[in-house]
């Protein structure tokens, strides 16, 4: 008979595979970030929705705990910030 599987041996795999699924999602956070930057630095007029595309994904991640909700309303307000000072100096 064979032996079973411990439970540690599941709670390694499950760690591992969460791993994997938030380091794609912070991964995904700070190329929009790096994106949008670039964009409103270009005072390019996707720059409102590569915004919009930022908010979204780290609402999305601080829904799933991935960051927290303080560290994502942090990087919402810095770069809307950052987006109406850019607009203003157009």
């Amino acid at each position: 008979m064979a032996k079973k599987q411990s439970s540690a041996e599941k709670r390694h795999r499950k760690s591992e595979e969460r791993r994997l699924r938030n380091k794609s999602a912070k991964s995904a956070v700070r190329t929009s970030v790096k994106k949008f930057v670039a964009l409103a630095q270009k005072k390019d007029p996707e720059a409102d929705a590569a915004l919009k595309d930022m908010i979204k994904k780290l609402d999305t991640a601080a829904g799933k705990g991935i960051i927290s909700k303080n560290t994502a309303a942090r990087k919402k307000s810095r770069m809307q910030r950052f987006y109406n000072t850019m607009k203003t100096a157009q």
